[in-house]
């Protein structure tokens, strides 16, 4: 029997090199992505709020890391500075994990480069 070229005898399904080459590079995003996950965990967003009198610190696994209270930027003879206080908190926590999820999102994004934007990958990565 002749073997004719370009024809595989044996009957093997072994990859190609272009689905060997995409397999290299899902395992290095893969692992990248593995790295960035675990330095978000100790990145840090600093946010404030109340001009200066809330400042918060949080992980870009949304880890509140610190709360500081500026006492001398809030106005404690209103008889309303603690509703102030606590609605100053509010804001401040909730701005700090929207730009905590935010850099998160954009390290991702710097790995994947938007595989997930593209049919047939959206929740392959993810």
């Amino acid at each position: 029997m002749s073997k004719k070229p370009g024809y595989k005898y044996g009957g093997g399904s072994s990859p190609s090199g272009n689905q060997m080459n995409m397999m290299k590079q899902l395992q290095k995003m893969q692992q990248d992505m593995a790295t960035a996950q675990a330095a978000l965990e100790t990145e840090t967003v600093e946010v404030t709020a109340g001009g200066g009198a809330i400042k918060i610190v949080i992980t870009g696994h949304q880890r509140v890391q610190s709360v500081e209270v500026n006492a001398a930027l809030l106005d404690t003879s209103d008889p309303e500075w603690v509703n102030d206080l606590q609605d100053l908190l509010v804001v401040a926590v909730n701005d700090a994990i929207v730009q905590s999820q935010a850099m998160a999102a954009q390290r991702m994004e710097a790995i994947t480069g938007g595989l997930g934007d593209i049919p047939g990958m959206g929740g392959l990565l993810g």
